[in-house]
């Protein structure tokens, strides 16, 4: 079905001060940069942040995000397929299959029993966008 963590995502307060703690501290390598979203070069596994008050949580059915919290995310081939079948086993979508054109993805997002965001998105082709 799927088998591999795409990204992981912070949530933090201050994307400026959080850029440099993981890139100056803690040595990653910068792979993108901007006000609401940013990510480093970590292998297979991307580390993410996102600015928690960009509202782009809102936006996928959960609830703003605290500073310090966290989100998963897997990529996934079929995502119509990983939905019909999640749901049945009990997962909880906040946000069913959705076009985000701009992002280039199709994504889901369930929560876990406390409230933690998964997501589950599909590169979308070109001229479904």
């Amino acid at each position: 079905m799927f088998n591999k963590v795409d990204y992981i995502m912070v949530n933090v307060s201050d994307m400026g001060r959080s850029v440099a703690f993981y890139r100056n501290v803690l040595g990653l390598s910068l792979k993108f940069e901007s006000p609401g979203w940013s990510e480093f070069v970590t292998g297979a596994t991307t580390l993410a942040l996102h600015h928690v008050g960009t509202g782009a949580n809102e936006s996928r059915g959960m609830e703003k995000p605290a500073a310090g919290t966290c989100s998963i995310g897997f990529s996934v081939q079929d995502l119509d397929a990983i939905h019909k079948e999640l749901s049945k086993r009990g997962a909880k979508f906040v946000m069913p299959p959705t076009v985000q054109a701009e992002e280039g993805i199709k994504i889901a997002v369930c929560l876990d029993p406390d409230g933690l965001g998964i997501s589950f998105a599909e590169v979308i082709a070109r001229e479904n966008r």
